[in-house]
């Protein structure tokens, strides 16, 4: 069934989960977290930290693809996300890990976790409650709470800003408060234009779900926070829209990917590029060439840009923008965007 996203009646009544809605509270949800990460209290000691370890799955992983990506200039220590059971070798006492699980009982998260403390690990979980909370608060570890009732992906805003909140307070990072108010207001603005109450010919996010319509999309984003923005489109699609998609990173794609373009395949493909003020002119020059490529081989092409002054304002502009695309193509294809039955089985056959 095909649903007329002009029809309001129609868009609430296949969307129960209400992911519309949460999508777009991120503002919100980013300045609560903020707030929330910044008045924690009995963090580690980090003066001597030499390495930064983000372990996290699924949407609970994306804030640490934040962190990464928007500081990556403004850190003198790496940082890296572990999205795995096994703790990499050089995480020690001079390390800091942050555990991120939205639900507490993400098994692999768990995993890295309780390594870290066997390894004498700094650390800070940040969840809405479950095992890895009893186990850190029994250990001795800062637990940064956040609230519980959303999709994990939908928790964004509080997971990422909860994390920046709490590390600025540690002083790893340097104030974000004119960044997190840039930030939150885009976005407010970004809601008000994609909600379901504003009409197709006025909403860029129904248009562009619209125009998706039989194509499989390919998300396009410069190393960087272009492609961590791409990443996620790419996992919105499937999760709210229940539809195949992939993601790119320029200049990589352009060493191979680039050559796969050719007819007939590029027939059942829209790639979008998403592109931020910044972007290394090289990269930037690459982009109409290769979006080009892509067209040839019959593949839709469009470029979602975002102005923004900070690249933390830049990255969740851009992200926004896809969370409400995916769930629109979601909802016009007459599927609820929230649940994910799929990994549902998959956990249910994984159990021990």
């Amino acid at each position: 069934m095909t649903v007329d996203l002009d029809d309001l009646e129609a868009v609430q009544g296949h969307d129960p989960g209400g992911m519309l809605s949460a999508v777009g509270q991120l503002g919100s949800h980013c300045s609560e977290g903020y707030a929330n990460g910044a008045g924690a209290v009995s963090l580690p000691d980090l003066a001597d930290v030499r390495s930064v370890v983000y372990c996290g799955m699924g949407g609970s992983a994306v804030a640490g693809d934040v962190l990464r990506s928007v500081f990556r200039d403004r850190l003198g220590l790496p940082v890296e996300v572990n999205r795995s059971a096994e703790l990499p070798e050089h995480a020690g006492p001079h390390s800091l890990v942050v555990a991120c699980s939205y639900s507490g009982t993400t098994s692999e998260t768990l995993a890295a976790f309780r390594e870290a403390m066997k390894r004498g690990c700094r650390s800070i979980v940040i969840t809405s409650g479950g095992t890895i909370a009893e186990e850190a608060v029994e250990a001795g570890v800062p637990v940064v709470s956040v609230p519980g009732g959303f999709q994990p992906r939908a928790a964004l805003g509080w997971l990422g800003f909860t994390t920046l909140g709490a590390l600025e307070a540690a002083g790893l990072l340097p104030p974000l408060a004119a960044d997190v108010a840039e930030t939150v207001e885009l976005l407010g603005a970004r809601a008000a234009a994609c909600g379901a109450e504003v009409p197709v010919a006025d909403n860029p996010a129904k248009r562009m779900a619209i125009d998706l319509d039989g194509r499989v999309p390919v998300v396009w984003g410069e190393e960087g926070i272009g492609a961590v923005a791409a990443a996620r489109w790419k996992t919105q699609f499937n999760e709210n829209g229940k539809v195949p998609a992939w993601w790119s990173s320029m200049s990589e794609l352009d060493h191979n990917e680039v050559v796969g373009w050719t007819e007939p395949f590029g027939r059942s493909h829209a790639v979008i590029a998403l592109r931020h003020d910044g972007e290394a002119p090289d990269v930037a020059d690459r982009f109409p060439l290769s979006l080009a490529i892509a067209a040839d081989a019959g593949a839709s092409t469009e470029e979602v840009r975002t102005h923004a002054r900070s690249k933390l304002a830049q990255i969740f502009d851009l992200i926004t923008r896809g969370d409400h695309v995916s769930a629109y193509v979601g909802i016009r294809r007459g599927v609820d965007p929230s649940p994910v039955d799929v990994i549902t089985r998959l956990k249910a056959a994984l159990a021990p």
